[in-house]
């Protein structure tokens, strides 16, 4: 068992807890940086140290294609190789086969692609996706799954239904020869169907997975359906073990998740953001790329503690990104990430005073508006 719970909000499924991996403990709910390719974009591990994350996610798609298996074997896995001591989950690199190639086909056993670098062939099998992270060397590891697009009809889903059952029984068996410290999340699909999400969710639960994950949300489907289905399943969901949203990061989609009993968050969104200009505050969002920010001799934010905060103006970050300095994606990341974990750790105490419901409202108006104005 790698989770406990800690307080329950009484009028929700929101609850607070801890992730236990290998000599690591996380507190839960969580937001997981991400760091596809071995680096969250931007920073460097002292950065990741600095902001104190414990837990953060890579790709095994892109770190199988670079800088591949041969280079992490002999650095001992990725955490030696990027120099980083703390937990690490690793996706299964699915969802990047389906939709970063044109050209694959499926296999009982597996999923024929090409790269999308040089276009070389490779297969995908629910073993060898658990190979190669045994390789990466992650603490939490997930199965191979059939993640369908939003719009996917309801033949095409319950494909991927059945062969995600199925990769994810063979995905178990084969872990289970070897565990060696790492745990193993199955995925649930169903699209925004609610009797197939109850089916997968109920053969999931099943298996003796460490944890499951919600797979296929936010990835194209109304807003409303996103909504429903989370609703729909929460409670249905095994509360001893941790629950995990995948590819999900704003700030509402974190509250709709956490009331619903969600554990653990991942999203691009916070860096990829941070590379465009838009910036998270405790009042909301900021664009730098606004010329009404040219003058403002104001930190991004008052009530934050971070060195970017601490040290430099609205107005200087906004001629950062106007001229296009690199410095402008390092210093905007940086924040995004400091405000993700203040929120998250906030969000955490609210459930345990029992003011979840406050915390839900005054956020969610905040972060339903475009952006802040002063």
């Amino acid at each position: 068992m790698i989770f406990r719970e800690k307080t329950r909000d009484p009028h929700s499924q929101a609850r607070t807890g801890t992730l236990l991996l290998n000599g690591i403990e996380i507190e839960t709910p969580v937001f997981m940086p991400v760091g596809t390719r071995g680096a969250v974009k931007s920073l460097d591990s002292g950065d990741i140290d600095e902001l104190g994350f414990d837990l953060i996610l890579g790709n095994t798609y892109h770190l199988y294609l670079r800088p591949g298996m041969e280079v992490l074997e002999r650095f001992g896995g990725l955490k030696n190789f990027i120099s980083y001591r703390r937990a690490l989950l690793t996706d299964s690199g699915g969802f990047q086969v389906f939709s970063l190639n044109s050209l694959f086909k499926f296999e009982r056993d597996g999923v024929q692609f090409r790269s999308h670098i040089d276009g070389s062939p490779h297969t995908f099998t629910p073993e060898k996706v658990i190979d190669i992270q045994r390789v990466i060397g992650s603490d939490i590891m997930m199965v191979l799954d059939d993640c369908p697009p939003g719009d996917a009809s309801l033949v095409r889903i319950r494909e991927s239904l059945d062969r995600t059952h199925r990769w994810a029984e063979v995905a178990v068996n084969h872990w289970q020869k070897r565990t060696n410290g790492q745990h193993l999340f199955g995925i649930v699909q169903g699209g925004t169907n609610l009797d197939l999400r109850l089916e997968s969710l109920g053969v999931l639960n099943s298996l003796p997975f460490s944890g499951i994950a919600i797979g296929g949300l936010s990835v194209g489907e109304p807003r409303p359906d996103f909504i429903r289905t989370l609703e729909g399943i929460s409670r249905f969901t095994d509360r001893n073990r941790p629950l995990y949203l995948m590819g999900v990061g704003t700030v509402p989609d974190i509250l709709e998740g956490v009331r619903n009993g969600v554990d653990m968050f991942d999203c691009v969104l916070p860096t990829r953001n941070a590379r465009n200009g838009q910036v998270f505050t405790s009042k909301g969002k900021i664009n730098l790329r606004n010329e009404k920010w040219k003058f403002s001799d104001e930190p991004l934010d008052t009530e934050c503690e971070c060195k970017v905060c601490k040290r430099y103006s609205i107005g200087y970050l906004r001629h950062l990104h106007h001229v296009k300095e690199l410095t402008a994606f390092s210093l905007s990341t940086f924040h995004n990430l400091s405000f993700m974990k203040k929120f998250m750790s906030e969000l955490r105490s609210s459930i345990q005073v029992g003011k979840f419901d406050e915390f839900f409202t005054k956020w969610k108006i905040l972060y339903e508006r475009p952006e802040i104005s002063r």
